[in-house]
């Protein structure tokens, strides 16, 4: 089961910093990362969302691969197999493109938007998705950055145990 946490930070790129934090920390198998989602306000109040997989490119790179490989071997049905490997690329990128962009993998882009406009100008938020995370080093990690929780999937216990290891009243 996948668990839900938004923190939100002081300062416009510590969202920024946290994740790459988290990133490394997967790469030390103390986090499982599903997904995560980089929500930033600036001064003027205008908000900036950066999601952490950009499926619209991952889309296009795979149907290109996808769609050369398949133009090839239909290129050679009818003896040109370079023609075929270039049309089957472009129309294997377009259409993997746009499955891309209509694909809601992860945190719902809905949700991020709403409570995106819910923090306050010159600051940031973070939405993580996990599957599983070593509480003690994790949290250790990004206590630093004084996080506040926004929101969370997890259950009351959960909830108010990481509130009392962020140093935050429930």
């Amino acid at each position: 089961m996948s668990n839900l946490v938004v923190f939100d930070f002081d300062g416009v790129h510590t969202a920024d910093e946290v994740l790459n934090k988290l990133r490394s920390l997967q790469k030390e198998y103390l986090i499982d990362l599903e997904d995560a989602c980089v929500v930033e306000r600036d001064s003027d109040g205008k908000v900036h969302i950066k999601q952490a997989v950009n499926l619209t490119a991952l889309g296009a790179a795979t149907g290109g691969t996808r769609g050369a490989l398949l133009g090839t071997l239909v290129g050679f049905l009818f003896l040109n197999p370079l023609a075929g490997m270039a049309v089957g690329a472009v129309v294997g990128a377009g259409s993997g493109a746009l499955a891309g962009q209509l694909v809601d993998y992860g945190i719902k882009d809905d949700f991020v938007k709403k409570l995106g406009e819910t923090i306050p100008a010159g600051s940031s938020a973070l939405f993580i998705l996990f599957k599983s995370f070593t509480e003690d080093k994790v949290l250790l990690e990004i206590e630093r950055y004084k996080p506040r929780i926004l929101k969370t999937s997890l259950s009351n216990e959960q909830e108010a145990k990481l509130r009392a290891v962020l140093g935050q009243a429930s």
